[in-house]
């Protein structure tokens, strides 16, 4: 045999079998490109989720089964925006001032920050549509079934357990998160929990993740459907999603999913989508800082 023909005869194939090793390793690389990155890059998301392979796979090469991951919080990336004060204001004045409006893209928000103010407190809308901020976001399961009741100018896409086999990154509350509700429903407070709930809670959910994932790759191995296995995979196991919106769809998720001291309206969200309402403002904020002053000053109620 030649030695062009030994080299045909251990020639990697074209494309390998997908593996959440090797989509890893795809997501460290796609951010490298993708310029328009805001904050902490995602690959430092993703190598939190999954360890890429060093080198190309073999065909031979066979990774060890991922073990279970925990966390007690989320991320929140701010992928692109655009997104100014001076949206809203070029969005109102052609009310009034037709193609004479198109001067306030390039003027200084600040001289007019009073019309903002008067826009959110009268609740005119629209012009704080005229925007738009791609979040990443990584939560657990049961937070983005959450969000996802927010359907009104947003859109969504989360990664699929159908196409990708999931990893094992489980939510498990931190010592900070306050465990035990008081009170009756509709009229109820959280209060932190004693030393021994934080340890059987810890332990409870530690060990039904590592069951039900050893389940879910037992199915895998014997060769049952992604899309059938993941069904024994609970909700706080975490995922990842895009997410769109614009400011004004923005404050109505903060209105509701916050607890604020300016509030007009009180709010009670379950702590853990609060984490992620908590991550956005902070990114809008220092996009758009007059509109969110206008919200805080109006009670924190979307227009």
């Amino acid at each position: 045999m030649t030695g062009a023909a030994i080299e045909s005869d251990v020639r990697q194939p074209e494309s390998v079998p997908e593996s959440p090793y090797l989509l890893g390793e795809l997501h460290e690389r796609l951010p490298e490109t993708a310029t328009y990155m805001h904050g902490p890059s995602a690959r430092k998301v993703v190598a939190a989720r999954a360890k890429p392979l060093e080198g190309p796979l073999s065909v031979t090469d066979t990774p060890e089964p991922a073990k279970p991951h925990f966390r007690s919080d989320v991320t929140v990336e701010l992928v692109k925006s655009d997104a100014r004060d001076a949206d809203v204001l070029f969005a109102a004045r052609v009310s009034t001032a037709g193609e004479q409006s198109l001067e306030e893209v390039t003027k200084d928000p600040e001289r007019s920050k009073g019309l903002i103010n008067y826009l959110m407190r009268d609740r005119h809308g629209s012009p704080f549509e005229h925007n738009s901020m791609t979040f990443f976001i990584s939560a657990p399961i049961f937070v983005f079934r959450e969000f996802m009741r927010h359907r009104v100018g947003w859109s969504y896409n989360e990664e699929s357990g159908r196409y990708r086999e999931l990893e094992p990154v489980f939510y498990v509350p931190g010592t900070s998160r306050k465990l035990v509700q008081q009170g009756r429903p509709g009229k109820y407070e959280f209060v932190q929990g004693t030393e021994e709930q934080y340890d059987v809670t810890t332990r409870a959910m530690e060990e039904s993740y590592r069951a039900s994932y050893e389940a879910y790759q037992e199915m895998l191995a014997k060769g049952v459907a992604r899309e059938v296995a993941r069904a024994v995979l609970p909700v706080g196991l975490f995922s990842s999603m895009y997410a769109t919106c614009n400011a004004r769809s923005l404050m109505h998720f903060l209105g509701l999913r916050t607890q604020h001291e300016l509030a007009k309206v009180p709010s009670f969200p379950q702590r853990e989508i609060e984490m992620v309402g908590e991550q956005m403002e902070t990114h809008w904020q220092q996009l758009m800082p007059l509109t969110h002053a206008a919200f805080n000053k109006n009670g924190r109620v979307a227009p």
